[in-house]
């Protein structure tokens, strides 16, 4: 009896290895982490609703400048990734309206050429830089102020703030925001400046000499007429008296 039970016990026993090893050998290996250069994309992808600035950098070519500098030099990037529901806020026809330089401006507008922690927008000078270009008043201003943790971000146009920090790894930074960045170079240019007035003469003496009228030799003629009149009337009386 004892012997069976023993018998029966490593029978089992033998049966639950041989099942664990088959198990484990049809069991897949873990999948290696993922390799290659810094994808602002595929970071984008993978975080899910940003298929509209997605689009917008694959159609500008924008992508392809930021896959080669981040992984060509060791220059940090900061991107402020609006959310479809961001483009969706935007008037209709507002994209469409643009030129295809004005869509590459608006996506590197988002872009400042500098890596950003959330810790580093306390200390910040205003306006910031983008890739758009120049920062001066009436182009590509950026502006961002904290208060407390709330980051908030103004163009002169839009006022919206960081809702979130979707990617940082030491030299790239992507924050999500909930309103697509208007620069006002786009959206609201300024008039070219008036055309100068023209320069007053300062000649005044030769405008007022040239202006005044000239003596006809008609004139001329009457003048001498009387002169000799005159001399013919000394005469006459001279040869009157001496008679």
């Amino acid at each position: 009896m004892r012997q069976q039970y023993v018998f029966t016990t490593l029978t089992l026993l033998i049966l639950f290895s041989l099942s664990c090893s088959t198990t484990l050998a049809q069991a897949p290996a873990l999948a290696p982490a993922p390799s290659g250069p810094t994808n602002v994309t595929k970071i984008l992808e993978k975080a899910g609703q940003f298929t509209l600035f997605i689009r917008l950098l694959k159609s500008t070519q924008v992508a392809n400048q930021l896959l080669g500098q981040l992984n060509n030099s060791n220059n940090g990037m900061t991107v402020f990734a609006p959310t479809d529901n961001a483009f969706s806020s935007l008037k209709s026809g507002t994209l469409n309206s643009l030129t295809d330089e004005q869509k590459v401006q608006l996506v590197q507008f988002h872009i400042v050429p500098t890596y950003l922690t959330s810790s580093q927008f306390q200390t910040i000078s205003n306006p910031l830089r983008t890739q758009a270009g120049d920062s001066g008043d009436g182009k590509f201003p950026l502006n961002v102020t904290t208060s407390g943790n709330s980051v908030n971000i103004t163009t002169g146009l839009t006022n919206t703030s960081v809702s979130g920090t979707i990617y940082t790894d030491g030299q790239l930074a992507v924050y999500q925001i909930d309103k697509v960045l208007q620069p006002l170079q786009i959206f609201a240019p300024r008039p070219p400046a008036p055309a100068p007035a023209p320069a007053k003469s300062k000649n005044k003496k030769a405008t007022t000499v040239a202006d005044s009228p000239d003596v006809t030799p008609a004139d001329n003629s009457k003048a001498a007429t009387l002169q000799n009149v005159g001399l013919f009337g000394v005469a006459a009386l001279v040869i009157a008296l001496s008679l």
